[in-house]
């Protein structure tokens, strides 16, 4: 579930986009710096926006660097660093070690278990530096794994499961922003798992996987009903984003939470419905 976080790139100016690019090399130079070249594996654009929002929240000193990295081996690049990469970082590789946990738990994926393996060992001080955040993290999980072993099809249940995850992911400290941050990655955690699942019906179906809209995919208007519970999911997230005292980067993330979060939404209709009008001339 990556990779839904992310930019409408054609409808932002170059200077916010070379922006959000330096916040994006920032966190993968942490990645680096903290758990080697396996760490940077894991980037992902949706803790790229959590870096942002943290940085643009609590408006710490940012520190510019001038970097290469092997996608841009010859020239140096600007990186963004601020006291919250790290901490962005380490959500990072703890996201995708779950993930991995999943994927193996679901197909067997031997690629995804070693890999797991090694982000586990990477990164075994975090279950000390963040132990009861895991703990919330875990037992969400495993209530997500017996549900979906159940075959529960209640998929605005499950999704909340998942925005639980999320919840903790944004919820940096126990502060005045702590409500805010929480309610922010908790709707934005629903989306992120009902779009997944939006995305993946047709594979799921065939390979027998499991899929909260198993059901729902019957209906004449599965289209509009998911549509309609998505935005929903950001009509909420977005207006917790709203009552935040953020300035800085505003335009940023208003262009991900608004427009870049559907751009994979959007890619999958082309691409489903587009077929079958295809099939059908």
């Amino acid at each position: 579930m990556f990779g839904y976080i992310i930019v409408n790139k054609p409808e932002m100016k170059i200077k916010d986009f070379e922006m959000y690019h330096a916040y994006y090399c920032g966190l993968c130079q942490s990645l680096k710096e903290r758990y080697g070249m396996i760490g940077q594996t894991t980037l992902s654009y949706d803790m790229t926006f959590l870096h942002i929002l943290l940085t643009a929240l609590y408006e710490p000193e940012v520190e510019k660097k001038m970097v290469r990295c092997i996608a841009h081996p010859f020239a140096k690049h600007p990186a963004k660093i601020s006291e919250y990469t790290a901490y962005a970082a380490d959500m990072n590789i703890i996201l995708t070690y779950y993930k991995c946990k999943d994927d193996w738990n679901d197909d067997k994926n031997m690629r995804k278990l070693l890999y797991g393996k090694m982000l586990n060992q990477k990164g075994k001080n975090l279950r000390i530096s963040y132990e009861e955040k895991l703990r919330k993290i875990e037992s969400c999980l495993k209530e997500i794994s017996a549900e979906e072993a159940k075959g529960t099809l209640e998929a605005e249940q499950m999704a909340g499961k998942f925005g639980e995850v999320m919840a903790e992911i944004f919820a940096y400290r126990k502060d005045e922003w702590e409500k805010s941050l929480r309610k922010i990655g908790f709707y934005l955690g629903k989306f992120i798992y009902l779009l997944d699942a939006y995305e993946d019906i047709e594979k799921d179906l065939e390979n027998g996987s499991y899929n909260p809209f198993r059901e729902e995919w019957k209906r004449e208007d599965f289209r509009e009903h998911t549509k309609m519970m998505l935005t929903m999911m950001m009509a909420e997230c977005s207006a917790e984003f709203e009552r935040l005292p953020i300035l800085e980067h505003l335009d940023i993330l208003r262009n991900i939470l608004y427009s870049g979060v559907w751009f994979r939404y959007e890619a999958v209709n082309k691409k489903r419905y587009q077929d079958k009008v295809e099939e059908n001339v």
